[in-house]
């Protein structure tokens, strides 16, 4: 298999975003016959080239890399691990957002949902969850939809799974990722009746988390929070899922079961 150069990556990315060689190189202020010769290999761009394409093209940081490599060119952004000394304030910001959001749950995932951290109030909805899922790493998708994990006690799991299939194949659509192309697979496998658009009730403005837990029927609304202008991979990857509850009943619920410690 031919070896993808920089001017297929960049293709690929221009045709993902449904853009015409024209319209690309107006948005970039540069020629459509140039833009076409980059894409087939007859001139060589510039590394500030296709960091001003990546960027017309919203390209993820991690594949911008991927293009730089295949040109010829170091990468620019870093990957640091989430636990190296100079992500500490990355570390902090997430831990003062998780704990300032309880007793309500939340959790911060990376690209591949896999869970980082989490707060106080995540631990309700781990309850009776088949310990072989909360080993290292806890991937929230497969958590929240896997029999043992759980998809038993969602009460609306067929509009729940469609909301997060939606999700997830957006973000494909947006990274091309392989891993999580094959999550989206092996999800779709569970069981949990077919798959409903996750599209609100006429009376909801957004697809709620419907869940049973110890007999008491909760109702949850997620929000993602993602961090601004990220100047690497590993910051760019990051994800904040917080839930909220929907109704006075889980509000109650969240307040005495979760304790929150003293300042």
């Amino acid at each position: 298999m031919r070896t993808q150069t920089a001017g297929d990556l960049l293709r690929h990315w221009r045709v993902t975003r449904r853009l015409s060689q024209l319209e690309l190189a107006g948005r970039a202020e540069t020629s459509t016959r140039h833009l076409s010769f980059i894409e087939t290999g007859r001139a060589t761009p510039s590394r500030q080239m296709l960091l001003h394409l990546s960027e017309e093209l919203d390209i993820p940081l991690r594949e911008r890399n991927r293009m730089l490599l295949a040109a010829g060119y170091a990468p620019v952004y870093t990957e640091p691990a989430l636990d190296t000394p100079g992500m500490e304030p990355v570390r902090t910001a997430v831990r003062q957002i998780l704990t300032g959001h309880e007793p309500h749950p939340a959790l911060a995932v990376d690209a591949s949902w896999n869970m980082v951290d989490a707060n106080a109030g995540i631990a309700l909805f781990l309850e009776g969850v088949d310990p072989r899922l909360l080993a290292p790493p806890v991937n929230a998708l497969r958590l929240s939809l896997h029999p043992d994990g759980l998809a038993g006690r969602i009460i609306n799991l067929p509009e729940w799974r469609g909301h997060l299939f939606e999700r997830l194949q957006r973000q494909i659509d947006v990274s091309g990722a392989p891993e999580l192309i094959a999550l989206l697979k092996e999800l779709r496998e569970y069981p949990g009746g077919e798959e409903l658009p996750g599209l609100p009730e006429p009376d909801q403005a957004v697809v709620p988390l419907r869940i049973r837990i110890d007999g008491d029927d909760l109702a949850f609304l997620s929000i993602t929070t993602v961090f601004g202008t990220p100047m690497n991979v590993t910051v760019a990857e990051l994800a904040i899922e917080a839930f909220f509850p929907a109704d006075a009943k889980t509000a109650t619920l969240l307040r005495e079961r979760i304790a929150i410690p003293a300042d």
